[in-house]
């Protein structure tokens, strides 16, 4: 479970969440309300965990890992903030989005005050070269949504399109925390490439896991609405599988459902998902981009953090949530 790792770097978790909390303060009482409301909501907290353990996998941890730590936070949460607009969702962390409980502009608008506020305390941390992988990081994952807006409804879209817009969107914030965890800690050269290459590979599986949920997960214990990749017209990778693997009419209802953008015909599509062997495959990807993880970080010190990295890399792709 992501609790036994988490108590791998308790003291440091524990950190990083007070300091979190403090750099919400706000005059504007709004920016405070909803920064407080998204990050109270939980999660996984995945990403900063990782900065922790690629640090202490180094030999090290201080405050500026803490501050790192919840700068690829407070980035991850703005793009939630911004994600949810643009996907019109709902719920999140199994309650309402911050879009559905206030509004869209506010929820864009202090998505955009938690994005400045992670550089400003990236600027207090005064390494340059954190601060271009960082700035580059954020450049790459606008890439990324913009990508897949553009795929949207696209039911031609290939598998190295749709591996494409998973690396920029979301993978990218994965490399990041391992490599610039790894910067703070004095890592050689050998190392950090090995926690970079780590963090991505764990961050294609995440994802590949998390669109593969879609088709077969609860909403009960996801927190969020199962289905919603096809009535947001994506075409994610069991889908883009399935429809090379089934009959023609079964792989044209997967077309017009992504096409149109809806999700009526979900309970016979997931059917057809299975039947074609899409979500093994969709796992399959997922346990060589996990495999490849723990290949990465095999050559680090034996350490209690390097063994909870590799099982992050186990439990991206063994999880139900």
């Amino acid at each position: 479970m992501f609790n036994d790792v988490r108590a791998t770097v308790a003291a440091d978790f524990e950190a990083v969440d007070q300091f979190i909390l403090s750099q919400l303060h706000s005059r504007v009482s709004l920016v405070e309300n909803i920064g407080e409301y998204i990050v109270s909501a939980g999660g996984k907290r995945l990403r900063p965990i990782m900065v922790l353990l690629a640090a202490r996998a180094c030999g090290q941890s201080n405050k500026d890992v803490i501050r790192l730590a919840a700068v690829i936070e407070f980035i991850h949460t703005a793009t939630l903030l911004h994600d949810d607009v643009v996907d019109m969702s709902s719920m999140r962390r199994g309650r309402p989005t911050a879009n559905e409980e206030w509004n869209s502009p506010s929820s864009v608008l202090v998505g955009d005050f938690i994005y400045s506020r992670a550089f400003q305390i990236l600027v207090n941390l005064g390494n340059m070269d954190i601060m271009r992988i960082v700035a580059d990081t954020t450049n790459l994952i606008a890439e990324g949504e913009v990508r897949q807006l553009l795929n949207r409804n696209r039911a031609d879209t290939s598998e190295a399109e749709y591996m494409q817009v998973i690396q920029e969107k979301t993978a990218i914030l994965f490399q990041a925390a391992t490599e610039c965890g790894a910067i703070l800690a004095g890592a050689n050269g050998e190392q950090r490439k090995a926690l970079r290459e780590a963090g991505l590979h764990i961050g294609m599986a995440f994802q590949l896991i998390d669109d593969a949920l879609d088709y077969s997960g609860c909403s009960e214990t996801m927190g969020k609405n199962i289905g919603d990749d096809l009535a947001e017209g994506k075409p994610t990778l069991p889908l883009i599988h399935a429809m090379q693997q089934a009959g023609t009419s079964e792989a044209q209802l997967i077309r017009t459902s992504i096409e149109q953008g809806n999700s009526q015909d979900l309970e016979p599509i997931i059917a057809i998902v299975r039947k074609t062997g899409s979500l093994e495959y969709t796992h399959q990807c997922a346990r060589r981009e996990a495999e490849a993880a723990r290949q990465a970080i095999a050559g680090l010190p034996r350490s209690s953090y390097r063994s909870a990295l590799d099982r992050i890399a186990r439990l991206a792709v063994d999880r139900t949530t």
